[in-house]
């Protein structure tokens, strides 16, 4: 049968099954630690990415076979774009009285964790997704009732009219929690038979021999922080589908590989960020999956707004999947399933409409324009062509590129914070609830663990230590007092990967940490 799953040992099945029990309800406690080079261990990074485990022989005798499972489509991600492309695949397959098998896997210890946003929803995707929405509960509780947008100088806020038409206008929005968002969607789709697997970070994307998609393998867990199998090390799973979805969100590192590997962004701009939100898109499928949401980055950038559009994304992604996997005259000409509907059908919805019309808006602010210039600009043309101008707005290049030495720019002052309006890094840190497992290799790799110091302190002046959100990246003497080192304090990672986005050397790498690690967003 076409939606019959693929043979698999019934052990494998029980090792799957009870390790997501295992994670779910005895994930071990976590605790911090910093993790770093020093004289005895001049490594700053041991992740077996960098340093591979078949030439170390501490890994000799180590048994490296993974449990595989087969499914219909796996997803990579469990937020709003991940979830509501689960919830449209169960949902056609009980529509047409199909039997369709959907895995689910989230890094977070549980949906929603990873998810913050005290978001402005814009209920369109929603009411396509469940237009009984309100009797299922969601959590919508506060429509918008007043709009006020104002530029604010060092004393004082100049008001700027939000006039009809223009994307900032909220009117019939919600504001929300999205992380409470995001587990009343799980709840839906665990309800509907989605198979969800918090606490399991996908670390590699697997690969056909005919250079399709072939799935997923979750990370390695029991390795100690040099790198070194613990007692307790157990090889990752691996999940085999006909469809790999990938939504991993912003800059997702297992999106980075296919962006290589497929020449995805060869028609594309750089992409743009500021800590989490980015334009720009690549192409969207390849042989055995495709790209929704914010990880190709589906964003309105000033509607500030990507939930609803990343919504949308998922469903049309699960529409164009189910009508190839039930569709026998669409063959596909890899063994991994070749979507290519869905980019078509993205490009006809109101998604794209929406997108194209806003595609000027963030570069007239990167241009000669500048930031007033770029508000002018959006009201302007936006106001009055609605995004029909006859020519496209280009970035000035990467954000990394943009860093200029640190000879060519005066040096800021910050006061300390003063814990009433503004706050230290480590305090902020701490309201997340970010922990890790200390004994793992730190997460946060380097490439060359030489570049630190020789090129970002010697002519960035170390902006590690500055754009990132958590305090993870410090310059410190060296033990002999002459000189500096960088030391990652990798527990306190937040996941927002802006050291991967700004590093003005592209030294640094973020890859998955054990499943379960991470900020425990709850309501912030």
């Amino acid at each position: 049968m076409l939606f019959s799953r693929c043979p698999s040992s019934s052990r494998a099945r029980q090792c799957f099954h009870a390790l997501k029990l295992i994670k779910r309800d005895c994930l071990p406690s976590l605790h911090t630690a910093g993790w770093a080079s020093t004289a005895a261990v001049p490594r700053i990074t041991t992740h077996y990415t960098i340093h591979p485990r078949d030439k170390d022989k501490r890994w000799e005798g180590i048994n490296m076979e993974r449990f595989a499972e087969e499914a219909d489509v796996v997803i990579v991600g469990g937020g709003p774009a991940g979830l509501s492309a689960a919830i449209r695949l169960k949902q056609l397959a009980a529509e047409q009285g199909k039997e369709i098998r959907v895995c689910l896997v989230e890094k977070a210890s549980q949906i929603g964790a990873h998810t913050l946003s005290g978001a402005c929803l814009e209920p369109r995707s929603l009411e396509e997704l469940f237009p009984d929405w309100k009797e299922r509960g969601a959590p919508l509780h506060t429509p918008v009732t007043e709009d006020k947008f104002g530029i604010l100088t060092k004393k004082s806020r100049i008001p700027v009219p939000i006039l009809p038409g223009l994307p900032m206008v909220n009117h019939g929005n919600y504001i929300v929690r999205l992380g409470h968002f995001v587990r009343w969607l799980g709840e839906q789709a665990e309800a509907l038979g989605v198979e969800l697997y918090p606490g399991y970070a996908a670390a590699e994307v697997l690969f056909h021999e005919d250079g399709s998609v072939k799935g997923i393998a979750t990370n390695d867990v029991g390795i100690q922080k040099d790198g070194a199998p613990k007692a307790t090390f157990e090889r990752g799973l691996e999940l085999h589908a006909k469809v790999t979805v990938f939504a991993e969100g912003c800059h997702g590192h297992l999106a980075k590989q296919l962006y290589t590997k497929y020449n995805l962004r060869e028609k594309c701009q750089p992409q743009s960020y500021g800590i989490g939100l980015k334009e720009s898109i690549p192409k969207l499928t390849f042989p055995g999956g495709l790209l929704i949401g914010c990880s190709p980055g589906l964003m309105n950038v000033p509607k500030i707004k990507g939930t609803h559009t990343a919504m949308k994304s998922g469903i049309l992604a699960s529409e164009a999947i189910f009508s190839q996997l039930t569709n026998e005259n669409l063959q596909s000409k890899t063994i991994g399933l070749d979507v290519q509907e869905y980019e078509e059908n993205l490009k006809k919805s109101w998604v794209w409409k929406e997108l194209y019309s806003v595609r000027n808006i963030r570069p007239s602010c990167h241009s000669m324009l500048g930031v007033y210039g770029g508000m002018i600009y959006t009201g302007i043309f936006y106001w009055l062509l609605r995004g029909k101008e006859p020519w496209t707005l280009k970035h000035p290049g990467s954000d990394f590129a943009q860093l200029k030495p640190a000879k060519d720019c005066t040096p800021i002052e910050y006061p300390k914070p003063d814990g009433k309006i503004s706050f230290d890094l480590l305090s902020s840190v701490a309201l997340s609830g970010t922990n890790h497992e200390h004994d793992q290799p730190a997460h946060l790799t380097l490439k060359d663990d030489s570049i630190p110091v020789s090129r970002n302190l010697a002519v960035f002046d170390g902006p590690e230590q500055r754009f990132c959100p958590a305090g993870v990246y410090e310059y410190i003497p060296l033990e002999t007092g002459e000189g500096s080192r960088l030391q990652i304090n990798a527990q306190n990672c937040v996941h927002c990967k802006t050291c991967d986005i700004k590093d003005p050397s592209q030294n640094i790498n973020w890859v998955v940490p054990e499943g379960g690690g991470g900020p425990a967003y709850n309501g912030m």
